[in-house]
């Protein structure tokens, strides 16, 4: 006859078997272990669980059943932080070894694979609060679960950090490329396409995702679709580096089609924008991988790293790079109408917060970041609106930032930019001007140099202005301060 466990009855209520290849605990009656098998009443299993949302089981098992709780972020590395750990309830033994896919509809759908597996070391086992030691592959040394007042559990690294452990780097500011034309002899170099996007390093960790900007802004709830990139590290904690992009419909990336989100900010807007304006995550480098900095490695061997990761998904990629022949990658990215090639020495290093010769962009089309210190109004069809915008760059004089006037722009507007430009310099209206040296037309309106734009041009003149320029977008990722005039 079949021993059933009445410790199961919430397990089994909450299953239809019939629809589901987990075990109903229905098992006959285990023949007696020998003495010498010390896995006996004392194993556990770590189960990672991609259901509506990623989790990890951990069941360790206790009076002929497994007690079990699922942790929404994983285990915590390091005493200084609690995690959630939500009791559920008690599963069969035969759930140690249990993997497969739970149906959709069904309580708990979704893939079940092991993780870790080993045994444990009860110090103390009541009704509120659990201190194990727990002997697997990856999770070991003591851990504490206990109740808290409002009836949520918590779990609590009781040992230091690994040793070796690196800390996770924190605040990084992007590695940047120099302006310049193709190296001399491209054996040593890697390329990749220059994507005209949003830079962002990725903080992941299990169940949590944190993008932020370059001018360490937090940004994760304006692009919510690369939220699903933390289900698939996994387990995984990592810092990656890389774009957020808006293609056109001919697959090109449009710095001009991802302004719309980038200056939303309401939850409404943010999710009407999301569909009609996908965004992709397009990921370069990996900075650091399960308390590993990889700041000081070769850029080839992050690149194998990242790749090896195997990161794929609906709103984020991992495009490849080629070695080598790089008048050849710049030729075909002129010919798809790509802005240009960032081409990366393949012994640098990661070098946060740096311009540096390491990394080279080499553009089809000259374009830089300016900063807005006014505006003219505009004659003919655009009367009463904005005509063209003042811009300029940083420079050193004396040991202090001055801003130099680089002339004025005033095409590359659609009636969405516009509104747009006026909603935000209306505010920064000033009576004097921001520009040291040259100045432009009497007639000008002020703002405070606060705001930064995109400006794509032929050349530079003599006289230190733009020829040609065409206004590209806002960027609200870089201080004003920062732009400065690229040469090369």
């Amino acid at each position: 006859m079949a021993r059933r466990n009445k410790r199961l009855g919430e397990y089994r209520d909450k299953r239809i078997f019939d629809k589901t290849p987990e075990p109903s605990g229905a098992a006959r009656r285990p023949k007696k272990r020998a003495a010498s098998a010390k896995a006996a009443g004392n194993r556990f299993v770590v189960q990672e669980h991609h259901a509506r949302r990623l989790h990890w089981d951990l069941r360790v098992e206790r009076d002929g059943v497994l007690v079990s709780w699922a942790l929404p972020r994983g285990f915590p590395d390091t005493p200084d932080e609690n995690r959630l750990a939500v009791h559920t309830e008690d599963h069969p033994l035969e759930y140690l070894a249990f993997e497969g896919d739970i149906p959709a509809g069904q309580y708990g759908g979704g893939k079940m694979t092991v993780w870790d597996t080993g045994t444990y070391e009860a110090e103390k086992f009541t009704a509120d609060k659990v201190v194990l030691r727990f002997d697997g592959e990856r999770v070991h040394g003591r851990y504490a679960l206990f109740q808290t007042r409002d009836s949520d559990w918590l779990i609590h690294r009781m040992d230091p950090p690994d040793a070796g452990r690196d800390p996770v780097p924190e605040d990084l500011v992007p590695m940047a490329a120099t302006l310049s034309t193709l190296p001399r002899g491209d054996g040593g170099w890697g390329y990749e396409i220059k994507w005209d996007g949003v830079r962002a390093i990725a903080y992941g960790e299990p169940g949590r995702l944190r993008l932020v900007s370059r001018n360490l802004r937090d940004i994760t709830t304006q692009y919510p679709e690369v939220g699903p990139l933390a289900r698939d590290l996994g387990a995984r904690h990592v810092v990656l580096d890389g774009e957020l992009v808006a293609f056109d419909p001919d697959g090109r990336p449009s710095f001009q089609r991802l302004q719309p989100r980038m200056h939303v900010k309401s939850e409404s807007e943010i999710r009407r924008r999301r569909q009609d304006t996908p965004v992709t995550y397009v990921i370069f480098d990996l900075l650091y991988v399960d308390g590993r900095s990889l700041l000081g490695r070769p850029y080839q061997e992050r690149r194998s790293e990242l790749e090896g990761l195997d990161l794929s998904g609906p709103s984020w990629q991992v495009p490849a790079y080629q070695r080598g022949e790089g008048r050849a990658f710049l030729a075909a990215s002129r010919e798809r109408g790509l802005e240009g090639i960032v081409a990366k020495r393949l012994a640098s290093t990661y070098q946060p917060g740096r311009r540096s010769p390491d990394w080279l962009k080499v553009k089809n089309v000259r374009r830089q970041e300016m900063v807005i210190g006014g505006w003219v109004a505009g004659q003919g069809r655009r009367e009463g609106e904005l005509g063209a915008l003042l811009i300029g760059y940083y420079a050193d004089d004396d040991g202090e930032p001055r801003l130099r006037y680089a002339g004025k722009v005033g095409t590359g507007f659609d009636a969405t930019a516009l509104r747009l430009l006026r909603e935000k310099l209306e505010p920064l209206r000033t009576d004097e001007s921001p520009f040291t040296g040259r100045q432009p037309q009497k007639d000008a309106v002020f703002v405070e140099p606060k705001l930064v734009c995109d400006v794509e041009f032929s050349e530079w003149t003599g006289s230190g202005t733009l020829r040609h320029p065409s206004y590209q977008g806002l960027r609200d990722d870089k201080p004003a301060t920062d732009v400065v005039r690229e040469v090369g």
